[in-house]
């Protein structure tokens, strides 16, 4: 144990002395602490090597870390939120600081996972640093996957992209361009319709609509058999047995047997009767359309 070197600890008021008593009165062995493979620092378990050497022991069970002394911290900072003696509030925000600083690719939830803290504080912690943080145009989410932060630069990646592999899938100009096959999709879209790759959603395609043939004429109907259909009612007994029905066949037989040529009568009408008839023959025929309506 006396190799070991201390550790770069996210804990700012060092050891607890009380912490190290309530782990030195545990019977049995406690979990094996995390050491730096190369460095022999203790990344995580400073308060298990303290309860061991109150007890007398000169070793210690312990699992090496291979790996920078960046992702070390990470390991740290994420042992010690997620068991042991829980770090403070202000311990976690200057955790958050120093990865903010060390990993600015890392999202805001990412980090707000490793520290024990929400995604907006981690957020506030940013902004806190301003400038003097790196800005990457990208940042890994907690699921792994980059996401940028420029989205419009990205859609003009995938737009030069398109133009220079216009065969390609839209996996792999996503991947080149560092969007997701949806953005590309939208892209592709947008280079169709002629308007910008970034900004408002680009517009649906107009439906393709095939014209519509020309209405063909209806045919005309064909002319009626009066004389055949007024045959037919008056053979219809449900006529014949009653007066109404026998003055309806009577001018409807009379029509059908005479069936005059109008248009040969209307020259012989001499101008000054051409009122009269003329308001007859409207008359007349509204009193057979209104009698036609009342038949449905």
């Amino acid at each position: 144990m006396s190799a070991l070197r201390p550790a770069d600890s996210p804990r700012g008021s060092g050891a607890d002395a009380e912490h190290v008593a309530r782990l030195t009165a545990i019977e049995g062995p406690l979990p094996p602490i995390l050491v730096d493979r190369r460095t022999l620092r203790v990344i995580d378990g400073t308060h298990r090597l303290l309860a061991a050497a109150a007890a007398g022991l000169t070793t210690i069970e312990a699992e090496y870390f291979d790996g920078p002394a960046e992702e070390a911290f990470l390991r740290a900072v994420q042992a010690n939120v997620t068991h042991g003696l829980p770090l403070s509030q202000e311990d976690r925000r200057r955790a958050a600081a120093r990865i903010v600083t060390s990993h600015p690719h890392m999202s805001d939830r990412a980090i707000a996972d490793i520290s024990g803290l929400s995604a907006k504080t981690v957020a506030i912690v940013r902004r806190t640093l301003g400038p003097s943080t790196a800005q990457p145009t990208a940042r890994i989410g907690r699921d792994g996957k980059i996401h940028p932060l420029d989205k419009a630069a990205g859609r003009h990646r995938a737009a030069r992209l398109i133009a220079e592999n216009p065969g390609a899938s839209l996996r792999e100009i996503g991947r080149r361009a560092g969007v997701s096959p949806a953005t590309v999709s939208d892209v592709r879209k947008r280079l169709a319709s002629g308007v910008p790759v970034a900004g408002d959603p680009a517009p649906a395609p107009a439906p393709c609509r095939t014209p519509a043939p020309d209405p063909v004429p209806a045919a005309e109907p064909a002319p009626l058999d009066v004389g055949k259909l007024v045959g037919n009612l008056l053979r219809d007994p449900s006529l014949r047995t009653k007066e109404d029905g026998r003055q309806l066949l009577r001018l409807l037989h009379r029509n059908a047997r005479e069936q005059p040529d109008l248009s040969k009568l209307a020259t012989c009408v001499p101008p000054h009767c051409v009122e009269v008839v003329h308001g007859l023959a409207r008359q007349y025929a509204e009193m057979w359309l209104a009698f036609a309506q009342q038949l449905g």
